[in-house]
């Protein structure tokens, strides 16, 4: 079977390594960009400070800071017009994964037309999208160098999945100096978020050579680092170590795709606006637990992954080891409980369950769930 693997022509990563980044941009010969980021990192003057970098290099550059933290088809319309307005010749995003999924649909459909709406599913565009550089400020999301692009139809209350080879970046900047200032909490669900990429990516039927070694290396590092990254929030070497290890989460689930986790998790974002990678820690190790009646022998890999001694373990037993040690790390990191701690209501398990199926239709999880199998996951998670 051929496989094909994705990813931006240029990644930096490294301290420091915004300047250089900025040059790479300025000698792809761009003149005017739009900057798409959020309103709290242009009250940090993040933004401003992204401005003058570009003018120095004598790139003009307009800010777009509306992009929710579930982005909107409301709002790529808004940064679309601003596109148009200045006649921008590039994106550049800023931020995490909001931000990079904001400026995705935005770039996308300035050089396709339409709606954000019209290119839901695999593969809809027939353009490259308008060149896009993304500056990543979380460890988690890895839509910074991803074909991932997730915008919220606000009128259907979802969360639509545009996978799409043209909302690949240039280019992807990871400087963990930027990510210094995240706090606790979004410290901690970026971090999940990036573990269950790559345990999702492992278990995939979709998985290769490629992705289980990308995968298997990020499981490793985000165990070790995540906890000393909530903690201690000034630490450069987890914090690095973590830019790092989201990044190659995002190389493993951007070519061995998602299952279920995503698929349901996105739901609770569309359908209750909540935070994307708390709602995947929560639901992480029930999805698992369903997912090794078949993936056993996977999961027993995750788990020597995490640090576990699997020698004398069945597959079975390993896949146990593998969901407790989940479990063990989401309280280390402070995540909820489970989905009532975050005001999900049992009565809207059954709609969550039949969008999450639909959803589900363009990724690879390894069983098949009925509707009813989803439902019960929900309830198990709440």
């Amino acid at each position: 079977m051929t496989s094909v693997f994705y990813i931006p022509a240029i990644n930096v990563i490294g301290l420091d390594s915004l300047n250089d980044a900025l040059n790479n941009v300025r000698d792809y010969g761009y003149k005017s960009a739009l900057i798409v980021t959020d309103i709290m990192l242009a009250k940090l003057g993040m933004a401003e400070h992204l401005q003058q970098l570009l003018a120095d290099r004598n790139i003009k550059s307009v800010v777009f800071d509306g992009t929710h933290p579930n982005p909107t088809t409301a709002n790529v319309k808004a940064g679309l017009d601003i596109v148009k307005a200045h006649h921008c010749d590039c994106v550049i995003s800023l931020g995490g994964g909001s931000p990079h999924d904001c400026a995705k649909g935005i770039a996308l459909v300035a050089t396709n037309g339409g709606d954000i709406r019209d290119y839901e599913g695999v593969d809809r565009s027939a353009k490259p999208q308008l060149p896009m550089f993304a500056i990543n400020t979380t460890a988690g999301t890895a839509s910074e160098m991803t074909r991932f692009c997730i915008i919220t139809d606000e009128t259907r209350h979802i969360k639509m999945a545009i996978v799409d080879k043209h909302v690949t970046p240039v280019m992807s900047i990871n400087d963990p100096a930027l990510m210094m200032g995240m706090p606790k909490s979004l410290t901690a669900a970026t971090g999940m978020d990036a573990l269950t990429h790559a345990i999702e990516a492992y278990v995939s039927v979709a998985a290769t050579p490629i992705t289980d070694a990308c995968a298997l290396k990020a499981i490793t590092m985000i165990v070790k680092h995540l906890p000393v990254a909530v903690e201690e929030g000034d630490n450069m070497v987890a914090r690095e170590a973590m830019a790092y290890a989201q990044f190659m989460a995002g190389m493993a689930f951007n070519n061995a795709s998602l299952g279920y986790v995503h698929a349901m998790a996105h739901q609770l974002g569309g359908f209750y606006d909540l935070p994307h990678g708390v709602c995947n820690a929560v639901l992480l190790p029930h999805v698992e637990l369903f997912n090794s009646r078949v993936a056993a022998a996977r999961l027993r890999d995750c788990a020597g992954a995490m640090g576990i001694d699997v020698s004398g373990l069945s597959a079975q037993q390993g896949a146990q080891a593998c969901i407790d040690a989940i479990r063990q790390l989401a309280k280390k990191v402070n995540i909820p409980a489970g989905l009532r701690d975050l005001n999900v209501k049992e009565k809207d398990f059954a709609i969550l369950a039949t969008n999450a199926l639909k959803d589900a239709c363009g990724l690879t999880n390894p069983v098949q769930a009925s509707h009813e199998e989803i439902v019960a996951i929900y309830q198990a998670a709440f």
